[in-house]
């Protein structure tokens, strides 16, 4: 084959057709605990996440509720999926071994956001929210108290009991959330995420008429099951509120992964190396928003 800047606009034509394709039918489970938000610049302030915005009786004056002093901000980051096309595979029209590496990186590039916020999921336990406690922690300041959506409780399906204890416990628990005035949040975890470890179980939990005891299960389909290989532990178990229109997780967006290459067969890769270039690069990150809306169990108890 004849290399030449048509040749090659041709064959990246061709390849950026397979990344598209495979970019459209990736799977992604993301959205069900997360929201996007467009960014615009290279990071995001997040002050308005310290009020919770609820409607209250206009009585007098209005009561403008001030945004508190946190700076929680998120830096987006570059990301790319580079690969390599050597100039004689063109010529010997050696193509074909470049359609599944296109199409792995569409289905990367899809799975980009699940990547981001899911390992927010996992380091919940560790990493600070907006305002600078751990996401998933015992003493979230509110009001003049404080709330906690953490937990160590083994989700099991051993016995009634053993139910209320866990997957209950944490359900009644963020029913019970109230905001600063001491309002109930009206906060309904609809998803239960789980990962491999805890499939079964969690499963089990949410279709099954009877738990292992024999006694009626009080939580069959009271949440959607979520499974991600993405989450880590064999033991933690999540319960998420996607019913609002904010959601506890942030994927954030600056530019939505796509389809580069390196087209001109004068570059100096090419020239000094026979080396074309083609992959998909975004700029995103992921934050933490409402913890009123997640609540995080270790499983370890």
């Amino acid at each position: 084959m004849l290399v030449n800047k048509d040749s090659i606009r041709s064959i990246f034509i061709g390849l950026k057709t397979l990344f598209n394709n495979a970019f459209t039918s990736a799977p992604s489970t993301w959205e069900k605990i997360a929201m996007k938000v467009p960014s615009t610049t290279g990071s995001n302030l997040y002050a308005w996440l310290s009020a919770f915005p609820k409607m209250r009786r206009w009585v007098g004056e209005k009561h403008v509720k001030s945004l508190k002093a946190y700076s929680y901000t998120v830096e987006n980051e570059d990301w790319e999926a580079t690969v390599e096309v050597d100039r004689n595979h063109i010529k010997d029209d050696q193509l074909g071994i470049y359609g599944p590496q296109a199409q792995m990186a569409g289905f990367s590039a899809k799975q980009l956001p699940d990547e981001i916020v899911y390992e927010l999921v996992n380091a919940g336990f560790s990493n600070l929210c907006y305002d600078e406690q751990y996401f998933f922690d015992t003493d979230h300041p509110v009001g003049k108290g404080s709330v906690s959506n953490k937990g160590t409780a083994a989700l099991s399906i051993a016995t009634q009991a053993a139910a209320k204890a866990s997957y209950g416990a944490a359900r009644t628990a963020m029913r019970k959330f109230k905001d600063d005035e001491g309002r109930p949040l009206d906060v309904n975890p609809t998803v239960l995420l789980v990962g491999p470890g805890l499939e079964d179980t969690a499963r089990a939990l949410l279709t099954s008429e009877r738990l292992e005891d024999g006694k009626v299960n009080l939580y069959k389909g009271t949440a959607e099951l979520v499974v991600s290989t993405r989450i880590t532990s064999d033991t933690a178990w999540f319960l998420i509120d996607a019913s609002k229109p904010v959601m506890p997780f942030i994927y954030q967006e600056r530019e939505a992964p796509s389809f580069v290459q390196q087209t001109d067969p004068e570059a100096d890769d090419v020239f000094n190396r026979k080396k074309f270039k083609f992959g998909a690069e975004a700029r995103a990150a992921g934050g933490y928003g409402f913890w009123q809306l997640a609540y995080g169990s270790t499983g370890e108890a």
